[in-house]
């Protein structure tokens, strides 16, 4: 009865450990989730307010279904702005959060039998769009000690006749990884001689460290924008994942196929939580920068504090909300008569000894890690690596003489 394209999926992992969480809370275990990725900001007061006067004003039906024209004119402006890139609102498309903007250009542009490149680790979800598109999702395996950033060499050997695109996450999630305007245009000048299109994923633009000036890959050329579609949205920046509104700005051919395919899925976005982006976009960003100001304060005790821990490893995330940290040391350890194996065996080891929920890397494409969110208050943060580090220390039936001479 199931169709058989569901077979080729498998189950997001950051899901189910945040099910597994939720499900010890409910149990009334003490449970601080390091899973999910989102913001534990409140959605800025003026952005409420928006959608409160909407909603007093009647405004609670369809829109057309590319997005309020307000709303996509905003977008232009914004990218105009930050990245000094012209779209004009028939090139961008407002979707109901960057997950389904994106979903709707995988599906205009990926034909059954395409290939297309993802470097890893990536997002949970990329790998598994392409499947459902009939395409073939071609992993590149980056490496630690680059940062795990995508080079030109990897790119030019990964490329096949059958290449049709290239998804790229920056900054990553799960690595945190920022690309440099050098890397990308590297990256470019191998796209610009191929027949490939870009699909790049910007929702954590505004979240950047360091006084890191990001960089948007379709701003390296005019050639280069015309091959890529940018996904971003508000979710992030602004607090609002539960608000759902995500856009696509690409070429309008790309734009109009995605207009096409979202007509028949979902007939547009939410009219209310679009006037709420509206203010978002265009209005003041004080918010952000403060919102900023306090992941980066995180960033530094999280990253500082995790390599402190015997064993563990992870490099300086420079931007999204993430550390992505190296537990391979861990595994072939034994504890309580269980063995640590992979990402998931340690990941059910510390929810259940430790009481924290941490994300697998095995579903981000790299067994070797875990992802821990530090979009979660100070307090969580200093008391879970606590309880992390004393169960990876004091566990006897865990510990062994390797990991801590």
């Amino acid at each position: 009865m199931i169709a058989d394209r569901i077979n080729r999926l498998t189950e997001s992992k950051t899901m189910k450990i945040a099910g597994k969480a939720l499900a010890m809370k409910a149990r009334g275990e003490d449970i601080i989730d390091f899973s999910v990725g989102e913001p534990d900001f409140p959605t800025p007061e003026r952005i409420k307010q928006a959608a409160k006067k909407a909603i007093d004003n009647n405004f609670t039906c369809y829109t057309v279904n590319m997005g309020m024209i307000e709303l996509r004119q905003a977008v232009s402006e914004k990218l105009k702005r930050d990245n000094n890139l012209d779209y004009s609102v028939k090139e961008i498309i407002i979707s109901n959060g960057a997950k389904q903007a994106l979903f709707n250009i995988v599906f205009a542009v990926v034909n059954p039998g395409d290939e297309v490149l993802i470097p890893a680790p990536f997002y949970v979800s990329y790998p598994e769009m392409v499947k459902l598109a009939d395409g073939t999702p071609v992993i590149i395996n980056t490496r630690e000690e680059n940062n795990f950033k995508l080079t030109a060499d990897d790119l030019k050997r990964a490329v096949t006749p059958k290449t049709k695109a290239l998804i790229l996450c920056n900054p990553s999630n799960p690595t945190g990884l920022v690309y440099t305007g050098e890397e990308l245009k590297a990256l470019a000048d191998v796209i610009e001689n191929e027949d490939i299109f870009v699909i790049v994923d910007e929702i954590y633009e505004k979240l950047v460290y360091d006084n890191i000036k990001f960089v948007s890959f379709a701003s390296i050329s005019e050639k280069i924008k015309a091959k890529t579609a940018i996904i971003n949205g508000v979710s992030k920046a602004y607090a609002m994942t539960g608000w759902r509104i995500g856009y696509a700005a690409a070429p309008e051919a790309v734009i109009r196929a995605a207009s096409t395919i979202q007509s028949h899925n979902t007939s547009g976005a939410s009219s209310v939580s679009q006037m709420a982006s509206l203010e978002a976009i265009s209005g003041i960003q004080d918010e952000v920068r403060i919102m900023v100001m306090e992941f980066e304060r995180r960033r530094d005790y999280i990253i500082g504090a995790l390599n402190e821990i015997p064993s563990l490893n992870c490099t300086k995330s420079q931007g999204a909300f993430y550390a992505f940290v190296n537990v391979a040391s861990y595994f072939g350890v034994e504890y309580n008569g269980r063995k640590i194996e992979n990402s998931c065996d340690f990941a059910d080891f510390i929810i259940e000894v430790a009481k924290v929920a941490i994300v697998p890397g095995e579903g981000f494409g790299s067994d070797e890690h875990i992802r821990i969110s530090y979009s979660t208050s100070m307090e969580n943060i200093v008391e879970g690596l606590r309880r992390i580090n004393d169960a990876l220390r004091e566990t006897t039936q865990f510990l062994t003489k390797k990991h801590f001479l």
